[in-house]
Formats: structure tokens, sequence, C-alpha cells
């Protein structure tokens, strides 16, 4: 009898447990919280990357053979003065940077990188072949800590293929075609997120063979807030008569216009427990005194 009985017990608390995780109200676990914020059509914010602003200039006197314009190249760009507590970070940017050389009067070569949003993190690049042999085939971001809001996605045609097409994120269906180059991210387990594409008709489909390449920054959110003080840490390079160059030398001190500031934590459980049903309350509308309240 006190093995049936605690048998029993077990029994009636497990299915307890889980009955709660089918409600958003009593949901404990995250996963489950984000799903059923899923089904009524809220994504849940991710963590954001801490945004600072900076500028410097590249002394190119002498630089042989003479750059007509220079690049920052996409990727790492600053890092923090030493150690901030026991941490020391790192600012990236996701598209490359080209400005003019200009020369003075005095024959002195200079390009000046002015207010460059850098944002912390590291950029990180997925990529995935879409095959329509396997029905079930999933592109998963295998990072946390990903900001949704900054990451670039492209689609070639092939692995080989030197050119793609940009598509752009979309949370919701409106003013979608079939041609439209949409993709959809959603947050699944872990607080990793998957991208999925469209099928024709809401957005246009991905073909056999399609490579698609993932960009993004994989950031530390809130704990690089409040930094002022940067070293560089970018690659700079040109390109003259077809051929690139590269240089590593006559980097000025980076003066830092705006202070890291923006970083947040991904939305907690509880967070998504108040606003989901706000948000699916209002159903993109604002119709009504309550709607426009929520």
């Amino acid at each position: 009898l006190d093995v049936l009985a605690y048998n029993t017990y077990i029994t009636s608390y497990n299915a307890n447990m889980v009955t709660n995780e089918v409600f958003i109200d009593s949901a404990t676990l995250r996963e489950n919280v984000v799903a059923l914020a899923r089904n009524i059509g809220y994504n849940p914010r991710s963590r954001t990357a801490s945004t600072a602003t900076i500028s410097f200039f590249v002394d190119l006197t002498g630089v042989t053979p003479a750059p007509a314009t220079i690049t920052l190249n996409k990727g790492p760009v600053a890092a923090t003065a030493g150690q901030i507590g026991s941490n020391s970070y790192v600012f990236c940017i996701l598209e490359d940077i080209t400005v003019p050389v200009t020369t003075d009067s005095n024959g002195t070569a200079t390009a000046s990188f002015n207010n460059i949003k850098i944002s912390e993190g590291t950029l990180i690049t997925s990529a995935f072949t879409f095959s329509s042999v396997n029905p079930n085939q999933k592109f998963t971001l295998q990072n946390t800590g990903i900001d949704t809001s900054l990451m670039n996605v492209t689609v070639k045609s092939n692995s080989f293929a030197t050119t793609g097409a940009e598509y752009i994120a979309q949370d919701n269906l409106f003013d979608i075609t079939s041609e439209s180059k949409v993709y959809f991210l959603q947050e699944i387990e872990d607080e990793r997120y998957e991208l999925f594409f469209g099928d024709d008709i809401f957005g246009k489909k991905l073909e056999e063979g399609n490579y698609i390449t993932a960009q993004y920054i994989v950031s530390s959110g809130a704990a690089a807030n409040g930094i002022n003080q940067f070293t560089f840490a970018g690659r700079l390079s040109y390109i003259r008569n077809s051929q690139s160059y590269s240089v590593s030398t006559g980097v000025s001190l980076l003066t830092t216009d705006l202070k890291s500031s923006g970083g947040e934590t991904i939305e907690s459980v509880d967070s998504i427990k108040k606003f989901a049903p706000r948000i699916y309350a209002s159903q993109n509308r604002a119709v009504s005194a309550s709607d426009y309240e929520t």
C-alpha cells in the first residue's frame, strides 16, 4: 500500500507539472513559455548588443601604391582599453565601410572614419545548403546570446556563387508577396534561434542547392554598457590595380563620440508572460480604448 500510494503521488505530481506547462500563466520552463507565446504570434525580444560610436583617422602618407579609398573591414573594430572588471570586450561592425583618402597641401594623405557605430560581441557566420529531399531540414543558429536585430541573411544559388540576394527579416505577413525575399525567425530551446523561409505564397521559396549564409553578433548584453575607452582592433585594406593591400600602421587614437549603451539581456520569462497576451489582444490594430492602452 505504501508503494502504491507513493507511486500514485509521484504520478499525480508529474501530471500536474505537465498540465501547468500547457498554459502560459503557469508554465515555468522557458522553451514552453516561448512556444506558447509563439502560438499567439509573439516573438520574445532577443539579447541586445551594447553599441558605441567612435571616430579615428589613418595616416597613409608614404603608403605605396597610394590608395584612393580605404576600407574598414567588417568584423572586429575596437576592443576595450584594459579589462572591465574581469572581462574585456570586442566591438564589431556588420558591413565594410569605405572612405576616400584625401591629401592636403603638405602632401599628408589621410582617411577619416567618423561616427562609426560599433556593436559589442563576436561576429559569427553560419551557413546551410537547402535540400528539398529532406522535408525536416531546419536552419538552427547554434549560438546563444544572439542579437537578432544585428543579422544579415544572404541566399546564393549555390555554394560556388559569388553573389547572392539579401533577405530581410519579417515578423508578419503584411505586404508580403510570392517574390518577397524575406526570412522569419523564431526562438527555440536553450535560447537559440531558427530561420525559416517562404513558400512562394508568403515569401520566396528556397530552391534546391541554395546556399544560405547568416551573419550575426553574439553579445554580452548589458555587461558591456558604459565603456568609453577603446583601442583599435580592426582590419584596414584597399584595392589598387585589381590587387588587395592591407594597412597595419598609421591609425590614430580612437575618439569615443558616444560611450557604449543599450545592451540588454534576453527577455525574461515573466516579461513574456506579461506582454504576449497583451500583444495578442491588440492584434496590430488600435480601434478601442483598451487597444490604445495595450
